[in-house]
């Protein structure tokens, strides 16, 4: 084989290895930014997409908001039924809250039992209308364990992105919105046991 044939088939394959280890990088960078669980974006990967949107928002004059979502009363459905339950009244959740946004919406589970939602291009009232819409679409799920029902209900708050906005600012102010809408609702307890069939 002539230096310059050894040189390029040298070349191909340190080309293949490196593409093969960049498709490994992003492989590995989508697990750092997504819930194992659920399989929607993490914090870290919310708060990524979050710049771009702020970014954006400066950039076109365009408008964005986020529906910050807490599940309200989580923590006894562990309690009394365990993480499992937990886990899949999570899954449920998820599920409802995707089914309620569009292709270009942006989901993620903050963590525990809150969840973030970036929307665009809509007004302030539209995104107020859609937090309504997950506060009822949840409220009015039956999450079906082992041998019981649960129901939950969530308190959603919204703030639009400003342009001058960081992640954490426009955060800090949807988080705010949500806890008035938990005590404006003086939210109580919502899980409920369904009633097990007689035994024959």
């Amino acid at each position: 084989m002539f230096a310059s044939e050894e040189v390029e088939s040298r070349t191909r394959r340190l080309e293949v290895a490196l593409a093969a280890a960049q498709a490994q990088i992003r492989h590995l960078e989508s697990l750092i930014e997504t819930d194992a669980l659920l399989d929607i974006l993490n914090r870290r990967g919310f708060e990524r997409e979050l710049k771009r949107a702020i970014a954006r928002v400066a950039r076109y004059n365009g408008n964005a908001a986020i529906v910050f979502i807490d599940l309200d009363h989580f923590k006894a459905v562990n309690d009394q039924f365990g993480h499992l339950a937990g886990d899949t009244a999570l899954q449920a959740v998820t599920e409802t809250i995707v089914k309620n946004c569009r292709n270009s919406d942006v989901v993620a589970r903050f963590g525990g039992d809150e969840f973030a939602v970036l929307l665009w291009n809509l007004s302030e009232g539209d995104a107020r209308a859609k937090a309504l819409t997950f506060e009822t679409k949840i409220a009015s799920l039956q999450i079906q364990l082992a041998t019981d029902s649960v129901s939950l209900g969530a308190s959603a708050g919204v703030a639009m992105l400003q342009a001058t906005d960081t992640p954490s600012q426009i955060i800090a102010r949807a988080d705010a919105d949500m806890y008035s809408r938990k005590i404006s609702q003086k939210v109580t307890p919502r899980y409920q046991l369904a009633a097990l069939p007689a035994a024959s």
